[in-house]
């Protein structure tokens, strides 16, 4: 049985409307070494702030993110900009993040989701990935910021969060929740820990997001990925079917409600990269049902679509439009 010491005593006094899981296949290019997929990322960012930051258009977006950028001699300034007029007040929502092509070529290649930190390159590479997840955090956050969402970057290992044989057993959540009543937006992100049982291990964003849904009953989650949800097989291969609903039963078990499928008798298969240190699709589905069956309804899709539009805005839980792709994962009771 997994324990957890947690802040469960603490209860948010803003409702957590939704947790967010930007997919790091998707706001990164999986092919290129620490490479951010900037359209990609000011899409989303955009549409994050179209859903949760009520009455905000392009045009009256006050940015937060005053670093000097590449090729300014120096920093920029809009303090004149904001006046007297107060910061829109947007609907509390969490982000979490996965790392992409940051972070998974460190810990693969050093053996950091392994254990063993007595060993140099173990050491070296928990420093190594962190260095490179913390830098995705920086600019998610930043991009996030240039939106007008007061985002605030949170690292699992910072916030004292560990795990024992790579179950979590320490995850305090107060610096989150004092962040959401003060009107931030938590930026949280896979990251690497220490373990009680081999050292160290990598925390998956999807692993954590399984948790604050736990903690703070968030309405709705939703799963921005670089597909469009959850296929029967690899999406790459021919014939493979969007799965557009799944059901959950409650022992956590799952089947595909829609479409019928030819072949039930056949599993649905997944594949998972070779760098890919937390379980990838697999790991997703598991832990999506694992919220599902709180009755948090749960929506996978691809990022920065029309269909992500309408996951982010809760409009699905009123029921699934013809014209909507992406997979819904909700609890059957």
């Amino acid at each position: 049985m997994e324990q957890k010491k947690t802040s469960a005593a603490i209860s948010a006094i803003k409702r957590v409307r939704c947790i967010v899981k930007l997919g790091g296949a998707a706001i990164t290019c999986k092919n290129k070494l620490e490479t951010i997929d900037e359209e990609n990322l000011k899409e989303v960012s955009s549409q994050l702030r179209q859903a949760f930051v009520p009455d905000s258009t392009s045009a009256n977006v006050l940015g937060m993110d005053w670093s000097k950028k590449p090729g300014q001699s120096e920093a920029p300034s809009f303090i004149n900009d904001f006046g007297d007029q107060p910061v829109a007040d947007s609907e509390s929502f969490i982000v979490v993040h996965g790392a992409g092509s940051f972070g998974h070529f460190q810990a693969s290649k050093s053996g950091v989701h392994k254990g063993g930190l007595s060993r140099p390159l173990v050491k070296a590479g928990f420093v190594a990935t962190r260095i490179s997840v913390t830098s995705l955090n920086l600019e998610i956050v930043r991009a996030l910021a240039r939106e007008g969402i007061p985002s605030i970057g949170m690292s699992p290992f910072s916030c004292g969060w560990s795990t024992c044989q790579r179950n979590m057993t320490e995850a305090d959540i107060s610096m989150v929740i004092k962040a959401i009543d003060t009107g931030f937006i938590p930026v949280l992100h896979g990251d690497a820990v220490l373990d009680t049982l081999q050292e160290c291990t990598i925390l998956s964003g999807d692993v954590i997001i399984r948790h604050l849904a736990a903690e703070l009953k968030p309405e709705f989650v939703v799963f921005l990925t670089d597909v469009l949800g959850v296929y029967d097989r690899p999406p790459v291969e021919p014939g493979a079917v969007l799965i557009q609903e799944i059901a959950v039963r409650e022992d956590g078990s799952w089947s595909v409600v829609k479409p019928k499928l030819e072949d039930t008798s056949k599993p649905v298969e997944f594949t998972v990269a070779a760098h890919d240190t937390t379980g990838g699709m697999v790991t997703k589905i598991t832990e999506a049902a694992m919220i599902a069956k709180l009755g948090i309804d749960v929506y996978i899709t691809k990022a920065g679509t029309d269909h992500s539009v309408k996951a982010l805005s809760g409009i699905l839980k009123g029921g699934i439009p013809d014209d909507w792709l992406g997979t819904a994962i909700r609890y059957m009771s």
